[in-house]
């Protein structure tokens, strides 16, 4: 099926649209200082085309990539560009979802977790504590985080900045949750749920977790 945004799913939810507005710029200095004061690196940058040449200098050659779905993903075309792209990444999605017998391929995507680059998003960003908070259903997005992934790169618009920890959990239950499930029902036929949350409040690796905060309305 063709890839999904937030657009696709706008009329089929009941949500504040306020949980999408941008900061200010104080407030988004005000992140970038909290993330960096806990210890993960961060990136801003203007679009969606920004981001992606980021990821593509960022990831050196050679590298085994994986990624956990994420619209901010696709749309800033990072999806496209890790199968069709002009790259020598291995890439780890590609393989495990060329497997067809089913625990074969369960075991490659939990092996994947360990790729030298993880890439994926978070549902929300205290700007005040530097959170991140994400959730899925299965943890498979969200399990090479903490720590299995060799280096971790997260995409978000900064949409997603709240004001702490407890306002980002909110987003993720109130709004996030709504479009994920959605999605969900369209592409998997069955409704989704965050029974695996990760408040990610300190990266104790220097140079491992990066942030790249994207000046644009991206996922949800």
């Amino acid at each position: 099926m063709s890839e999904q945004t937030k657009a696709d799913y706008i009329d089929d939810v009941s949500v504040d649209e306020e949980w999408d507005a941008h900061p200010s710029q104080s407030e988004l200095d005000e992140a970038v200082e909290s993330l960096e004061a806990s210890g993960f690196e961060v990136e801003v940058v203007p679009d969606a085309e920004a981001a992606l040449d980021f990821l593509t200098e960022e990831i050196p050659a050679e590298a085994s990539v994986m990624n956990g779905h994420s619209t901010t993903l696709e749309e800033i075309g990072f999806t496209e560009y890790l199968t069709e792209g002009d790259h020598d990444w291995e890439n780890l999605h590609a393989e495990v979802f060329s497997i067809d017998d089913d625990q074969a391929r369960a075991k490659a995507r939990r092996e994947a977790q360990t790729a030298d680059y993880f890439l994926g998003s978070v549902n929300a960003i205290g700007r005040e504590d530097g959170t991140l908070v994400a959730a899925d259903l299965s943890g498979s997005r969200i399990g090479a985080y903490p720590f299995a992934a060799g280096h971790v790169v997260t995409v978000a618009g900064v949409n997603k900045i709240t004001t702490d920890e407890d306002a980002a959990r909110e987003r993720l239950q109130e709004y996030a949750y709504a479009f994920e499930n959605e999605r969900a029902q369209e592409a998997y036929g069955v409704e989704s749920y965050p029974s695996k949350e990760l408040v990610f409040r300190q990266e104790t690796v220097e140079g491992r977790t990066t942030v790249v905060l994207v000046e644009e309305t991206l996922g949800y």
